[in-house]
């Protein structure tokens, strides 16, 4: 259905300009430090009555404004959100707009706001950002051409999703393995796969079933678009690469190569491809759903995961309410061998690229950008992270600090953010980023260490104490030691809509999906042949020509982010 509508969308868009992009990740940067700046908070007047805008987000989910964050948000702003967000996880949600020229007043299109821009459906916020924009130029500073779409077209159409200013003291999307294993084996040194392979498999042999259903070994989530996450990205993981997505991209000439063809990614399927001969992977890893794969992981009897944190927290806090805090995951700094480094800390810088854009058939176009510029502020980001001062925390000389009760509500109630609105209009909307301090010199994320180790389960820092640690990221290569990135992520990349670029890529993605899953699952013996036919595939869908169109891609950007445009 998508690609019909790519195609008609073609037609119908033939002579309009031919928009290059630019991508885009969340990582850490230390230019630009927002703290310096206490701009006004709203430099226009609020409107007397509150102004309804539409506000697509892509990532969103059904969720009514009136939180008591959203409420003080229009109480600043005069803006109340009409939140819309893709039904069923469809991703035909930009093209229909498109083509029936209807758009909400704020977009956030993710990877499809190069369609947008092509159709003329986001206006250009350069001349508004220079000229009321105080608050979003401290926030970005000379990190604002991050924002600019492409070489050919140096414009702004977007404010950034992800934090100016980061510091990582969490990771995220590593391979994960259940506390208890780690305390049941003694605590053992898991940094390779094979280390981890024979965790799971020990504790397997040890406990076949737990809470008396049949203990798994691994589970993936496979059947879905989280195929990229937990088998994909993995396998970069494991590999030492860089998150760039489908693509392995070398810091040093920017040239661009869709992973899948290295032998890294033939050596970690084929380790895959031998736990799950031995039964250690779970059979319905390519096939259950993700409300079935959640409750797996809630009921306490899958022992590792191959995941993102955001991906499973629906799990651990039915673990935390089910009194098994025991079988919550700990993540493992796992690569295939000593010879590879973890890239989980790596430093990506702003990522810039997409974000929120204003439509271009708005009624509210100054309404919108203000409201925006005043999501930038010093003041939203304070709310928007930690909340309502009485309400959610209160000052103790001179500092924010949260009431306790919310404090434990934030870190063990799934519905906290959605029902208080803490922390969950933090992300897309213009952000400072984790490792910002405000006018004071406090943090304006609530995550600092201190609160961190203060908010780990008892099980977490008997663990953890146990390795000689305070941190989970301490388990890491840290960010000093590790490359920073001159070009972002590219799985945030903005690509050209009807490009090669576009139709090649979806080719090979669909052959390497399928085929790899038929790799894994297969005989042993059947393996090598499998992937030898996969990769004869993708030469002949065009990767040799994808992978020049994507270097030429990443090095303009690696331009645009330095002013050479």
């Amino acid at each position: 259905m998508k690609k019909r509508l790519l195609f008609l969308l073609t037609l119908l868009l033939t002579g309009l300009v031919f928009i290059a992009a630019c991508g885009n990740d969340s990582g850490t940067t230390s230019e630009t430090d927002p703290e310096q700046t206490d701009e006004g908070e709203g430099t226009s007047e609020v409107p007397a009555e509150p102004v309804t805008l539409s506000f697509y987000n892509e990532d969103g989910e059904e969720k009514s404004f009136d939180d008591p964050v959203a409420q003080a948000i229009t109480e600043k702003t005069g803006v109340i959100l009409d939140i819309q967000y893709p039904v069923g996880g469809s991703d035909e949600t930009v093209p229909l707009m498109i083509a029936s020229g209807d758009y909400p007043d704020l977009i956030f299109a993710k990877g499809d706001i190069g369609m947008l821009i092509e159709a003329g459906g986001v206006i250009k916020l350069d001349d508004l950002i220079e000229e009321r924009g105080e608050n979003l130029k401290a926030m970005y500073g000379d990190q604002l051409d991050r924002l600019r779409n492409s070489v050919s077209d140096p414009s702004i159409y977007a404010t950034g999703a992800y934090g100016v200013f980061d510091h990582k003291l969490e990771t995220s999307g590593t391979f994960q393995i259940q506390l208890e294993v780690l305390r049941e084996l003694g605590y053992p040194e898991i940094n390779t796969l094979e280390e981890f392979e024979d965790a799971i498999e020990t504790y397997y042999e040890m406990y076949p079933e737990i809470n008396g259903q049949p203990t798994i070994p691994l589970s993936l989530q496979g059947s879905d678009w989280r195929w990229l996450i937990t088998v994909g990205d993995r396998a970069t993981v494991a590999a030492g690469h860089a998150g760039d997505g489908q693509w392995h991209i070398d810091p040093e000439t920017g040239e661009t190569t869709y992973k899948f063809v290295l032998p890294e990614y033939r050596d970690y399927f084929k380790w895959l491809n031998g736990v799950n001969a031995k039964g250690l992977l779970d059979p319905e890893s390519f096939t259950h759903t993700q409300e079935t794969y959640i409750s797996k992981l809630s009921s306490g009897r899958v022992l590792s995961i191959a995941d993102e944190d955001w991906n499973i927290n629906d799990a651990r806090f039915a673990l935390i309410e089910d009194g098994m805090e025991e079988r919550t995951f700990a993540p493992l700094p796992v690569t295939m061998g000593e010879d590879y480094v973890h890239q989980g800390l790596k430093d990506y810088g702003f990522p810039g690229g997409w974000g929120i854009a204003i439509s271009s058939t708005t009624e509210h176009q100054d309404l919108a950008f203000d409201f925006l510029e005043w999501m930038a502020s010093e003041e939203s980001q304070i709310l928007r992270n930690w909340g309502i001062e009485g309400e959610h925390y209160e000052i103790v000389d001179g500092e924010r600090v949260m009431f306790d009760e919310i404090r434990v509500r934030r870190n063990t109630d799934g519905n906290f953010s959605k029902e208080t609105g803490v922390g969950y209009y933090v992300y897309p909307f213009p952000q400072w980023g984790s490792g910002a301090v405000d006018s004071n010199g406090q943090g304006i994320s609530p995550n600092s260490r201190d609160e961190i180790i203060n908010n780990h389960l008892d099980i977490e820092n008997e663990v953890l104490a146990e390795y000689g640690m305070e941190l989970w990221v301490d388990w890491f290569p840290q960010t000093e030691d590790l490359s920073r990135s001159q070009h972002g992520q590219a799985f945030n990349f903005t690509i050209p809509s009807g490009s090669d670029i576009q139709i090649i890529q979806q080719r090979v993605d669909d052959i390497t999906e399928q085929r790899i899953t038929q790799a894994i699952l297969a005989n042993p013996a059947e393996f090598d042949g499998l992937w030898d036919a996969m990769i004869a595939e993708v030469e002949a869908a065009g990767v040799e020509q994808l992978n020049g169109d994507m270097t030429e891609l990443t090095q303009n950007i690696i331009k645009l982010w330095s002013g050479e445009y």
